[in-house]
């Protein structure tokens, strides 16, 4: 769908791109690193990714989220040049076989240029654009759309939503999140990126304990009342696993889902996830009920 529109039921993310959220957008995951806590080092090269971001798409992605730097906690950083290297073949080869929307999860903009240049639509910055000054100014050049995430530190400072021996301090987590993500929406306005053109993400599992994180999905529409699109990505993380038991993130997906319907729910409207069928299954359920109960 092209064109622009004020209606929340749609997110602008280019120029000449708008993102349709009736009832919901999928993201899915397309990790180019060798270390990310679920997928590293699943690709061989870009053909097979394109292959694989492909068989997303037909699962129901209307987004494939492309990053070339790992950012589970312990992460070590990765130079702009080595994120270019190993994004922009596979986004040039997956813009030349397909119409998908397509983002960059990347902090620098110098990855985002580069990426935006191959063919990607927009970016998704895990730093909320505190990394890189350039990041914001960039996007409002060239009319870009934004997901803006919380975290509390940078991956190598970072834990496991289950291994923190000390839950990390908020007075309260989703106010605190909630306020933190306006503040730099507003940052991203000041410098002239669109308003309809940003979305929010709490950011669970990056400096959350379990419970913490099991709270702002509790409380998502306290996010959604920001006015924002939201975001959620809950997708095969620890706090998923430390309630299921499962250990291995690739049996995390009952979890998964489970936590995307109760966001859902709360008035989250882009869901990123690996398992994009499975996700698209329950969330279809999860809109049919809310529709049947006239939400």
């Amino acid at each position: 769908m092209t064109g622009r529109s004020d209606d929340s039921r749609f997110w602008p993310i280019s120029p000449d791109r708008v993102l349709s959220l009736d009832p919901f957008a999928l993201m899915g995951v397309l990790n180019l690193t060798p270390d990310s806590f679920s997928d590293g080092g699943q690709f061989s090269g870009f053909e097979s990714a394109s292959e694989f971001a492909l068989g997303l798409v037909e699962q129901g992605a209307s987004v494939i989220d492309i990053g070339g730097e790992s950012t589970r906690p312990g992460a070590a950083r990765v130079s702009s040049d080595e994120q270019i290297r190993r994004i922009v073949p596979a986004i040039a080869r997956l813009r030349s076989r397909s119409n998908v929307a397509i983002s960059v999860d990347t902090t620098l903009a110098a990855v985002a240029i580069a990426a935006l240049d191959a063919g990607a639509d927009f970016v998704n910055d895990v730093s909320a654009g505190s990394e890189d000054p350039e990041m914001f100014r960039l996007l409002a050049r060239r009319g870009c759309g934004v997901v803006l995430m919380h975290r509390l530190a940078a991956p190598l400072d970072d834990h496991y939503s289950d291994r923190y021996e000390h839950a990390p301090i908020y007075s309260d987590v989703v106010r605190d999140v909630a306020a933190f993500l306006l503040a730099r929406a507003e940052m991203a306005m000041a410098a002239g990126i669109a308003r309809e053109s940003i979305a929010l993400d709490p950011g669970l599992g990056f400096g959350k304990s379990v419970a913490q994180n099991y709270e702002l999905l509790a409380r998502t529409s306290e996010l959604a009342a920001l006015g924002f699109p939201v975001l959620v990505g809950a997708s095969r993380k620890s706090f998923i696993g430390a309630v299921s038991g499962r250990t291995d993130p690739e049996q995390r997906i009952i979890g998964s889902v489970v936590a995307a319907v109760a966001a859902y729910g709360g008035g989250a409207r882009i869901v990123r996830a690996h398992d994009v069928g499975a996700h698209r299954e329950g969330l279809l359920v999860a809109h049919s009920v809310l529709k049947g109960a006239g939400i």
